[in-house]
């Protein structure tokens, strides 16, 4: 089984020593070089980092990488299968508690697809949430894309926008055809959106709006296509 999870960065950071780890400079191209596979190699939107966020390590991948599975964590955040416990033990060495290639290989053998646990909202549904802290003609306009491109996808939309948690920060593990399936449909809306949006007026945190946009989108593909799902902690390497 050949593994691969991309790990997001845009500086030096202290990396996973084991191989299945691949850390990518995301929004490579103009930038200095860290030593790191860049997403600015092959077919790619390393350009677009500012408004894509991680999701431009995900499209490197898509276009470029041979893998039977594929995930995505970031610099500071990995999966975990231990405990408090166990998190405590190793406060100070934390990359002992990352997921392992064994772990992975075992969940495997019986699930589809590894997702964080869902993130609680703070009482909020997905929609409202949005509309909170964005742009909501964004996402209104995302769903008259489903709604037009996808319709088959029209009552996920709506089960996973009334919903209070969402799976988070765009992390997963998959194997890569689910992987392809999933970019495929994801890019596609996003570039029909990005195409009829105007975000000039956008601040630095707004302009990411095709990130914020696309961990919403995910949860509507996995309601969708109904991945036996396994849920893991989120480790953060600085708290």
């Amino acid at each position: 089984m050949f593994i691969k999870i991309l790990v997001a960065t845009h500086k030096l950071y202290t990396m996973p020593n084991e191989d299945i780890y691949l850390p990518i400079h995301v929004g490579r191209e103009g930038k200095e070089n860290l030593g790191y596979q860049g997403d600015n190699t092959g077919q790619n939107i390393s350009t677009k980092n500012d408004n894509y966020s991680e999701l431009t390590a995900l499209y490197w991948a898509w276009k470029n990488l041979d893998a039977d599975y594929v995930g995505l964590c970031h610099y500071r955040r990995y999966f975990t299968s231990k405990g408090r416990i166990r998190q405590k033990i190793y406060k100070n060495e934390k990359f002992k508690l990352i997921l392992s290639k064994d772990e992975i290989e075992r969940a495997f053998k019986e699930y589809e697809i590894i997702v964080p646990k869902e993130y609680y909202l703070g009482g909020d549904t997905v929609w409202a949430h949005y509309n909170k802290f964005h742009n909501i003609e964004d996402l209104e306009n995302v769903k008259k894309i489903i709604k037009n491109k996808y319709p088959e996808y029209m009552s996920e939309f709506e089960e996973v926008m009334s919903k209070k948690e969402i799976y988070a920060y765009n992390m997963f593990i998959t194997d890569k055809k689910s992987f392809n399936d999933y970019c495929e449909w994801m890019f596609n809306i996003l570039f029909e959106l990005e195409a009829n949006t105007d975000i000039t007026s956008y601040d630095s945190y707004q302009k990411r709006i095709y990130g914020f946009i696309s961990e919403r989108l995910f949860n509507v593909w996995l309601l969708k296509h109904k991945l036996k799902k396994k849920t893991v902690n989120v480790i953060n390497m600085e708290l």
